[in-house]
């Protein structure tokens, strides 16, 4: 029989405990006061952190508007009341920075981008690594979480947050073109390449391909070509664009580009990309399986029940898209109130909780969800294997995992860009742009 949040809360009350002393969180005269409460039995019909008050900062973000209607159960359960606010991306970051780089306690919780900003916040000590909390408390399971999401929200072997939003890319292609031409879903890159040079009709403005092609933006879509070709953008401390399969899949993605693609595609990131192929004009489109609606949204598209999904097509390691947390929920290292924030974090992340967000259709990365056919209502039916297999064997990032990570992703973007406007001798450009990287990489050892 299920338990409900009050009995499974008192449960992990002890563990809460435990992991608090563990990590050392918060005053001598907290952990005092922790302690001296009823065990676990005890607790379980209680309110366990009444008169608590934690801070939750998000984004601007579905996730958040589905979290914020389920809070009034949370304090009801718990006794923690949770003042929330939220900000547009840039803004958020810039908060978090300005607060944390002062020493403040709060927010004790936050929304991140583990992938962008979650070195840098770990790397200065922002973060309270969660491991002690996570793993030990076997009612939360968590192995239950996806191996490559866990390894986005990972820095240096310490869990700096948990997961909330995971994303894999994926190929989106026009059923019916497909149909007509007699072309079976393409499940190699080679398949994909011959399959837009056979569609491309820029006579009847009819493209055979598009992505990213704005120099940042490229650089996670570009990943999974990466990854597909056998390479990585590192080998431990070693910068790797350059090797042969780097520079193979760099040619790959900016020839595709700068043939198949429609005009301007130098400047588009992924707003520009969806609208084109929404207007039924390009036959194939690798992107993130969380901007799908943006292609099958009637009120955006034009093509919406045309639209199919495939796997990323392979290389010669195989099929292997990015799986990522593109958001992560993190607990501030100098909150004074880590207990409270740990039974937040716990709750936000739980299956009941999860399964209720994902139905919103915020893709989580708990495994359990998704094996659940209520837990994929919010996904067209035809995308939600897709989803699982990229999970599968996906890999856990999709820029390099670097604290500066705008210059890394300008140095790999110019490798994408040179092809696309021309440039047949790639390898020198690659060696450049390695070199960049490597400084990159060696600088960050210093912070």
């Amino acid at each position: 029989m299920k338990k409900s949040f009050k009995q499974w809360v008192g449960v992990s009350t002890t563990v809460i405990m435990a992991a608090t002393v563990v990590a050392g969180c918060g005053s001598t005269a907290n952990t005092a006061q922790e302690t001296s409460k009823p065990d676990a039995a005890a607790t379980a019909n209680a309110k366990p952190f009444a008169g608590k008050t934690i801070s939750l900062v998000t984004a601007n973000h579905p996730w958040a508007e589905a979290i914020k209607p389920l809070l009034p159960d949370f304090e009801k359960e718990t006794g923690i009341k949770v003042n929330v606010e939220s900000f547009f991306e840039d803004q958020l970051t810039q908060k978090l920075t300005v607060q944390f780089t002062s020493g403040s306690a709060t927010p004790d919780v936050f929304m991140y981008r583990p992938l962008q900003e979650g070195k840098l916040f770990f790397k200065n000590g922002w973060v309270q690594p969660l491991d002690d909390y996570a793993k030990k408390d076997a009612n939360y399971d968590f192995n239950d979480f996806s191996k490559s999401a866990i390894g986005s929200t990972t820095v240096d072997a310490k869990l700096a947050g948990i997961p909330i939003i995971t994303e894999q890319e994926i190929l989106y292609y026009r059923k019916d073109l497909l149909e007509k031409a007699g072309i079976a879903v393409p499940k190699t890159l080679d398949e994909l390449q011959a399959a837009v040079k056979k569609l491309h009709d820029p006579k009847n403005e009819m493209y055979g391909f598009v992505a990213r092609g704005q120099r940042s933006p490229l650089v996670t879509q570009v990943s999974s070509f990466l990854y597909s070709e056998g390479a990585d953008f590192t080998n431990g401390d070693k910068a790797t664009i350059n090797t042969p399969e780097a520079v193979k899949a760099f040619t790959t993605y900016g020839t595709l580009l700068k043939d198949f693609a429609p005009p301007g595609v130098l400047n588009m990131s992924w707003p520009q990309a969806f609208g084109i192929f929404a207007q039924g004009k390009v036959a194939f489109l690798t992107d993130a399986n969380s901007l799908y609606k943006n292609a099958t949204d009637p009120a955006k598209s034009q093509v919406a029940d045309k639209v199919g999904f495939a796997v990323f097509p392979g290389g010669k390691a195989g099929s292997k898209p990015y799986s990522i947390t593109s958001w992560g929920l993190a607990m501030n290292a100098k909150s004074g109130n880590k207990d409270a924030t740990w039974a937040f974090i716990q709750w936000a992340t739980s299956k009941d909780v999860v399964l209720k967000t994902q139905q919103k259709g915020n893709p989580g990365a708990r495994a359990s969800v998704w094996d659940k056919p209520e837990g994929t209502t919010g996904f067209p039916a035809e995308l939600v294997p897709i989803i699982k297999e990229s999970a599968k064997a996906g890999v856990d990032h999709d820029r390099p995992t670097v604290i500066s990570v705008g210059e890394a992703r300008d140095a790999v973007g110019e490798i994408v860009q040179k092809v696309m406007t021309g440039e047949t001798n790639i390898q020198p450009v690659a060696d450049k742009a390695n070199q960049a990287l490597q400084a990159i990489m060696d600088k960050d050892k210093t912070k």
